[in-house]
């Protein structure tokens, strides 16, 4: 750089020499062998070198640090090459395809956001700011920790110490030296390996685990307060903390970034477009798409077993099912799925339909169809469930196939229902059910899950507020949010990230798309069900009467068989297992693998999870606690279902001949799975 410096001043002086008498000559030649004066000039500063010739009498030398700075005159070639881009042309492409997408994934997000804005419903009333009464719970739980500052500083001190160990860890890391372990907890939301390879990453997923657990376990370790305010406390603050996890944010989540930066942003787009997908679907509230809806039709590849319609009322389609044997049980079984979702979960895709498996089995098969209720039916009542619903379905498939007994089977808010229904049946001395199977379902509510945390009575205000708004009904989106929330990580953050920030598609999962095919609430229904069970406990505590009948379960002596989940986070197994001890015949208890919906549909096929059973209670009754009775459970792989069948053959009479849904006493009116299964909410 030097030798090239000192070669333009020695060749303007020799041109100023030879020139200096024809100033015009001079003015023309000047520009194109003169640096500009100014370092670094640009092409708008070129023009102010042709007044140099102006000061060509003082003939002072250009010093070489301007010449180095200068860039070279348009008009000669330059003495030295630029330096090179840094990106070439593909990258460059590749930088202005993501630059638009982001302004693309920006304006679609801005105008969702604007529309969902105007759809927002005006109140006539101030609804309630804190119906779930979190404001009292946290203020209990502060409270308690202020009156034990030694319980705040051990918390605090435990913090320290985890963040000295992190922040030693993370400089060892920096210098080259990797840690053996991860002494971290297991947690799927950063099950991407980039969360670990990535120094900055790795920091951001221990930092947060170690701080939201600690938030978590301090929560938890209060223990002098209202037991139902610390748990609405613990819920809620996992929820906070779940919903601050790196890993829902664009910016800390490596797997999304990635993501972005590979597809050129067009993930982002995807994302965004599904974003504003579903909060047009859910009319200006986010309606998060957890399963390709399209891909699932019900009566074309999902509710396919073959069967009728033999009756239909007001408030069920009764469907029988084509039998698959030769000869059937004697005794029919009648199913009472909830009636707060459509009964097709027990009847999905052949390969995990539990009612298909029954009729294979040699059971006739009879499933009630609860009515998706409008407005119209606002006004119906528990008892008229109870009466219209258990009493009216055990009388038709009793006329329909002649028998006079009927086994039953009730899952969760279905099993409840025909509880109270058993129980009314035996007070009065009617003895057509001759035995009952129950699918997590609770009748002693005290240690119901964490819907328990919903039934407080400032909440059911609000939830009676939204039902008069809706002409009398709850809508099915609302039960949904309420069940998404009691599993935020799994059914809201995980598709909140899957769908929006990294615009993956969805998946075709019968399970999830039945889970999205919700029904309306009847006002008088649901709310005598929140309160009397859920808010009251009036059943455990022999406080509930029906139709002039007080209810007690002590009376039902007819042979039961609970079925519980470990992982059920609605109907936990310890609830479960209180229920049964309510009854007065003999109890089978089994506890199966996952929750309340994997627990139970668990075909033998798929040879997934385990279920426990414990023979000595059987035979012997239940112990006292459900602790005591896992001590002596036998773990056992696989379904639960064979057993189960099992035990259903031995309540079930001789064989006799196959049943033909067309050939009963009542005229078929239409094919399964019938026409109330089809009505959307």
């Amino acid at each position: 750089m030097t030798e090239k410096s000192t070669e333009k001043p020695a060749s303007k002086a020799k041109t100023r020499k030879a020139t200096a008498p024809k100033k015009a000559v001079a003015a023309e030649a000047t520009p194109k062998v003169a640096p500009a004066p100014v370092a670094k000039a640009t092409r708008k500063t070129a023009p102010k070198a042709k007044t140099a010739p102006k000061a060509a009498p003082v003939e002072a030398p250009v010093t070489p640090k301007p010449a180095a700075q200068s860039a070279p005159s348009p008009a000669t070639p330059a003495s030295e090459p630029p330096p090179e881009s840094t990106f070439d042309s593909e990258q460059m492409k590749a930088l202005e395809d993501l630059s638009i997408n982001l302004a693309k994934a920006a304006i679609t997000a801005q105008t969702a956001l604007a529309s969902a804005v105007l759809k927002q419903p005006d109140f006539n009333g101030t609804p309630n700011g804190d119906p779930f009464q979190v404001a009292p719970a946290m203020t209990s739980v502060m409270t308690s920790l202020a009156q034990n500052p030694e319980k705040v500083i051990e918390a605090q001190t435990d913090l320290m110490t985890g963040y000295m160990s992190l922040w030693a860890e993370m400089t060892r890391r920096s210098l080259g030296v990797e840690s053996e372990t991860d002494t971290m907890p297991k947690d799927k939301r950063f099950s991407d390996p980039r969360w670990q390879q990535n120094l900055v990453f790795d920091m951001m997923r221990k930092s947060y685990l170690l701080s939201s657990t600690w938030l978590n376990n301090l929560v938890s370790s209060v223990e002098d307060v209202d037991p139902l305010h610390k748990r609405r406390a613990e819920f809620f603050t996992k929820l906070v903390t779940d919903a601050f996890s790196p890993s829902n944010f664009l910016m800390s989540n490596p797997a999304a970034l990635d993501t972005l930066l590979t597809s050129k942003g067009e993930s982002l787009v995807k994302g965004m477009q599904k974003f504003a997908d579903d909060l047009a679907r859910g009319d200006g509230k986010l309606k998060i798409s957890q399963a390709d809806y399209a891909h699932f039709k019900v009566g074309e590849n999902v509710a396919t077993t073959p069967g009728k319609v033999v009756w239909r009322g007001p408030l069920f389609e009764l469907l029988q099912y084509n039998p698959t044997t030769d000869e059937v049980r004697e005794t029919p079984l009648l199913i009472f799925p909830p009636w707060i979702n459509k009964y097709y979960i027990l009847d999905l895709q052949s390969k995990n339909s539990l009612i298909k498996w029954l009729t294979d089995q040699g059971f006739s098969v009879f499933v009630v169809s609860w009515v998706n209720p409008d407005a119209d039916l606002k006004d119906v009542t528990f008892e008229d469930y109870m009466f219209g619903g258990i009493y009216k379905a055990v009388s038709l498939v009793r006329e329909q196939t002649g028998s006079s007994k009927v086994n039953t089977v009730g899952y969760c808010i279905g099993g409840t229902l025909l509880g109270v229904a058993l129980a009314h049946m035996a007070a009065k001395g009617d003895d057509s059910v001759s035995s009952a199977t129950f699918f997590t379902a609770q009748h002693d509510f005290s240690e119901a899950g964490d819907l328990l945390l919903f039934t407080n009575e400032a909440w059911l205000k609000e939830l009676e507020r939204q039902m008069d708004a809706a002409g009398g009904v709850l809508p099915g989106a609302a039960m949904a949010d309420t069940f998404n929330a009691l599993r935020a990580n799994d059914l809201v953050w995980s598709f909140f990230v899957n769908n929006y920030l990294m615009g993956k598609d969805l998946t075709a999962f019968d399970l999830l798309c039945w889970n999205a095919d919700q029904t309306r609430m009847p006002k008088a229904l649901h709310m005598y069900y929140l309160r009397k069970f859920y808010h009251e406990n009036a059943l455990s505590q022999g406080k509930l009467t029906i139709a002039g009948v007080p209810i007690d379960l002590k009376n039902v002596k007819i042979p039961v068989f609970e079925q519980s989940g470990r992982e059920d986070h609605i109907a936990p197994p310890g609830s479960v297992f209180k229920s049964a001890r309510l009854f007065g015949g003999p109890v089978t208890f089994v506890m199966a693998g996952s929750g309340h919906i994997a627990g139970v549909v668990n075909p033998p096929a798929a040879q997934k999870y385990q279920h426990w059973i414990n023979e000595l209670s059987n035979a012997r009754g239940l112990p006292e606690t459900l602790e005591a009775w896992q001590k002596d459970a036998v773990e056992h792989k696989g379904s639960w279902w064979d057993y189960w069948a099992k035990w259903l053959h031995d309540k079930s009479g001789p064989m006799v001949p196959a049943r033909d849904p067309s050939k009963g006493k009542f005229k078929p009116d239409m094919d399964a799975p019938g026409s109330y299964v089809l009505v959307k909410s």
